[in-house]
């Protein structure tokens, strides 16, 4: 039997994917379609009607819940509106009655509901994205209450095998949360996932390299010589003289810079403690920020990528020209901090100064909130200039 012509077939449902910004809905007749986010996540849904009103019914998440599945659902659903019968009602009562509808995934969206008003945005799609690319696919279509520590392990032990060790580890605390969030909603009666207490492989600490002080001018020369990107070079710069981590520097977007106050304001939702995050900027920065404005100044991101301009440059982009001027076992991006930090004590600038401009937790909360709410902002302006004027005096000397 030949399919219909807006039918999907199984394999454009595993490759689609939404090629712009917004979501895209792909129809696959009776009312099913898929619904694509830009993130790549794929939910089947059913719209239909009842009572003269236009509805949605919510049926999986793809892969756990199949083409096939889909089908299933949709027409069963289109029988029970032959019947006269509410979808939506029928699946308020199987929830209160406790079957079959308490699906892992469809108790982990649910839990992920609750908590995302507490998250930031990215924090919240990261959660969400873990679930449906690693836990999903695993058991997410089976019912909640029915999953055993066996199940759970195995699909942690296999993002192991990437060596993926802190994602394993952030994943297993979300799913034991999902499990303890259908204990308190009656749903399932123990938590798998907290059974696998100690079970986790553990890397070796290790300390992201940093230059000595001794070493800071030769690198500097040696930068000034690098040939590569130019992208690459003022994003590079520009981590130097405000020794942000390299994420919030490839994230940069122009509308966070203030050029009448001469500050970079990062906005809590993409600083790791999440609370906004002011950075003085030096003359120096400010040239550099001059210069990158004649290239990327009509973009919204200071270091927009190649592939695409709304996406900024790689995570492993300033790693990788470490490494092409030879610094490869010996400094990365993230190790510039350490060194600024290093010098700028010894140097006897205010600790709360240079802890603050780190943006470094306070593990003393009493201390910790005078020191976020004093700012330093005095000191810290003058002490990001002297730093600027000493690059500049080493680079030379």
């Amino acid at each position: 039997m030949a399919r219909l012509k807006d039918q999907l077939t199984a394999a454009e449902v595993k490759t689609c994917a939404a090629p712009t910004n917004k979501s895209v809905k792909i129809t696959d007749g009776g009312g099913l379609y898929l619904h694509v986010h830009p993130n790549g996540s794929k939910y089947w849904r059913l719209a239909y009607r009842y009572s003269g009103k236009q509805r949605t019914h919510a049926i999986g998440v793809y892969p756990a819940t199949s083409l096939k599945d889909a089908r299933a659902e949709r027409d069963r659903v289109k029988g029970l509106l032959k019947l006269g019968v509410d979808p939506s009602q029928e699946k308020k009562k199987l929830k209160l009655e406790g079957a079959p509808d308490n699906l892992f995934q469809d108790v982990a969206l649910e839990w992920w509901e609750s908590q995302r008003e507490r998250w930031s945005v990215n924090h919240a799609d990261r959660v969400k994205q873990s679930l449906e690319k690693e836990i999903f696919p695993a058991f997410g279509a089976k019912q909640v209450s029915n999953i055993d520590p066996q199940e759970v392990l195995a699909a942690i032990r296999q993002i192991e095998s990437r060596d993926a060790l802190d994602v394993s580890r952030r994943v297993l605390q979300r799913c034991s949360a999902v499990f303890q969030y259908a204990i308190i909603t009656g749903r399932a009666k123990h938590n798998p996932a907290r059974e696998l207490a100690g079970v986790l492989k553990v890397r070796k600490e290790r300390h992201l390299k940093s230059l000595p002080r001794s070493e800071l001018p030769a690198f500097l020369r040696e930068f000034r010589k690098y040939d590569g990107h130019l992208i690459t070079i003022y994003a590079l710069r520009l981590l130097l003289l405000t020794f942000c981590r390299p994420g919030e520097v490839r994230h940069a977007r122009w509308a966070e810079f203030d050029f009448e106050a001469n500050e970079w304001r990062i906005p809590g939702s993409r600083m790791k403690m999440g609370t906004e995050h002011i950075v003085p900027l030096s003359r120096q920065a400010l040239a550099v920020l001059e210069e990158l404005k004649k290239i990327t100044g009509q973009y919204d991101l200071l270091f927009p990528g190649e592939r695409s301009r709304a996406k900024p440059i790689s995570e492993n982009t300033m790693t990788f020209a470490l490494y092409r001027m030879g610094y490869k076992d010996r400094a990365t991006a993230h190790g510039f901090r350490a060194t600024a930090s290093s010098i700028l004590n010894e140097e006897s600038f205010h600790r709360d100064a240079v802890e603050r401009q780190l943006a470094h937790q306070e593990r003393n909360k009493v201390r910790g909130a005078y020191t976020h709410h004093a700012q330093y902002l005095d000191e810290r302006k003058r002490m990001m200039q002297w730093w600027a004027d000493y690059l500049d005096r080493i680079e030379t000397d």
